[in-house]
Parts: C-alpha cells; sequence; structure tokens
C-alpha cells in the first residue's frame, strides 16, 4: 500500500482553510489503511461533536491524483440518494491544493483473507447497483476505459525486450490481442458501474454496504465491476475468479462477455504492471503484476486454447 499524506503534511493555510469551510477546528485525525492513493484520506473529529472525511492531495504527491479527486467530487455530487456512498460536503482548492470533504460513513472494510459472508454481502451490493440507474452526466464505459483496455494490443506492437509474459501469454498473444475489443459490445448499458470495487473501497456496517472512492463512475453494465473485481478477490482469500462467480450470480451475465471483459482486464494489468511506477505509488505496479497472472490463470481455464 502507498504512504499516505497525514493531516500535518498540509500547508497549514491550507489546513486553516479546511477548517474555516467546516467551522469547526479539526482536533483529531486519522488516516485510513488501504488504498493505492497517495492523498489525505483521514476521518477527522471536529471540536464540535461532528466527524467527516477529509481527503487532500496536491500535483507534488502525483500529478493525476488532483484531478481524480475532482472527478470523484463531481461524480458523488450527482449520485441519488438511493446509492450507497458517503456524501460530498464541500471542495476546497488554493491553486495547488485540492481537498474533498464528505460526510462520515460508519463501517469498516471487509477482513482478509475474505469471509464468504462479507464477500456475499459486497457482491449482492456491487449487483444491486444496476437496480439504480447511472445518473445523467458521467461518461459510458467505454468512454472512460476504452482507451486504457488496449493492453493485448500494446503487448502485440511492443512487447519490450525482454517480455516478462508467461509462455500461454506469449503463444496466443495475437489471438488475444483479436479478441481483446470484443468487451466493449457487451459493456453497453444504462446501469450504474463503480469502475474500481475492491475491499479498500467499501465499507461494511450494520446497515449494509457503502461503496467509496467514486472516481473512476460510468454507465453501462453491471458485470464490469463484478468481473474486474475477482482477481483482487482471489489474491485476498476469496477463492478464484470461477469459484467466485459460481457462487454469486455469474449465471445471470453472457458467458461471452465475461471471457472478453476477464481478456480486456488481463490485458490492462499486465500491459500497465510492466510500466514505471507512477509518482507517489510506489506498490501498485506490483499489485497490478500479481492480479495480472491471477487472470492470466482463470483465462487459461476458461479459454481451454492449448
Amino acid at each position: 500500500m502507498t504512504q499516505r499524506l497525514s493531516l500535518e503534511d498540509l500547508p497549514s493555510h491550507f489546513r486553516h482553510e479546511i477548517q474555516r469551510e467546516l467551522g469547526a477546528r479539526i482536533v483529531d485525525s486519522s488516516n485510513c489503511k488501504g488504498g493505492y492513493s497517495p492523498s489525505l484520506a483521514a476521518v477527522c473529529r471536529l471540536d464540535d461533536g461532528r466527524m467527516v472525511f477529509v481527503k487532500a492531495v496536491s500535483p507534488a504527491q502525483n500529478p493525476d491524483t488532483p484531478n481524480m479527486l475532482r472527478r470523484e467530487a463531481s461524480v458523488t455530487a450527482l449520485l441519488p440518494p438511493s446509492v450507497p456512498a458517503p456524501r460530498l460536503l464541500h471542495v476546497l482548492e488554493d491553486g495547488e491544493w485540492i481537498a474533498t470533504i464528505y460526510e462520515y460513513a460508519e463501517g469498516s472494510m471487509p477482513a482478509v483473507p475474505w469471509k464468504s459472508s462479507e464477500l456475499a454481502k459486497v457482491i449482492g451490493a456491487t449487483w444491486a447497483l444496476a437496480e439504480v440507474g447511472a445518473p445523467k452526466g458521467i461518461p459510458t464505459l467505454a468512454e472512460h476505459f476504452g482507451e486504457a483496455f488496449t493492453g493485448w494490443r500494446n503487448l502485440v506492437a511492443d512487447p519490450g525486450p525482454n517480455s516478462a509474459l508467461d509462455p500461454w501469454s506469449l503463444r496466443f498473444l495475437d489471438r488475444l490481442a483479436a479478441l481483446e475489443p470484443s468487451w466493449l459490445a457487451h459493456a453497453d448499458g444504462d446501469e450504474l458501474v463503480h469502475g474500481d470495487v475492491r475491499s479498500d473501497n467499501v465499507l461494511l456496517s450494520s446497515s449494509g454496504v457503502m461503496f467509496v472512492d467514486w472516481s473512476s463512475a460510468c454507465t453501462g453494465r453491471s458485470h464490469f465491476d463484478v468481473v474486474c473485481m475477482l482477481p483482487s478477490i482471489a489474491l485476498e482469500g476469496g477463492g478464484s475468479p470461477e469459484e467466485v462467480l459460481a457462487l454469486h450470480g455469474g449465471s445471470r451475465v453472457d458467458p461471452d462477455a465475461i471471457t472478453s471483459l476477464a481478456v480486456a482486464c488481463a490485458g490492462y494489468l499486465l500491459d500497465h504492471a510492466r510500466r514505471p511506477d507512477p509518482p507517489g505509488l510506489p506498490t501498485v505496479r506490483a499489485f497490478q503484476r500479481a492480479q495480472g497472472e491471477v487472470a492470466v490463470a482463470w483465462l487459461r481455464s476458461r479459454l481451454g486454447w492449448r
């Protein structure tokens, strides 16, 4: 995981601006565990008794993260009340730093290794997002992920002088690249898609499942969230992708839709894993590599290519 900023790392003038916007002084803060962003992500207790959740970052930590916070804030502001997500309270910028402030959501991240009961709740809640319908103003899956999910085609064009691909992937690289774009035809729809469901982006409480970090939200088909979270579930002891699908609603989706998206997801992970570490995110490439290896093992079994 990434080393996050603490509240004390923010410039004093910006801390004061956050407190002025809140109308109260922050008396205690606790950074959340998990995630791969270098931003502050802290539960803050105010001197008037309220609790809020604060994110803050500048381009110095990572040049892309400020825009991700802006996008997350804009999407969260569009979500209807029926979506289980913390509500946006404030957005502050000073030309360098950006802070987003959300209502405090009580709960904890799922246990790792996954407990079967918690996994069932999270996947059930993920499928249920489709029943909400996507709000107007957010992009489609094709618009947001279309250029990113071209990993196999990128590897065909430039596998690198010392390709780290396994022998099976190298052997079937052209076939994987040819199959890769077909996920788009299955992804078109008007369902709400979170875009990045993982154990560190959900909170569990007695009232149910809460989804956080909506920076990749899209409109499309809900199987995107379920399929793309399967490699991380396997890494965290929740079971193999095929086992999890069989237990948690995989039969409701066209098998070709699952296979084509699994191909695209694996290509994305392996293509990005070979790139240099992004500034301030020293562990994300290793995580992508590990997920990519899980995804390829799944594809070998699912495709049956020999």
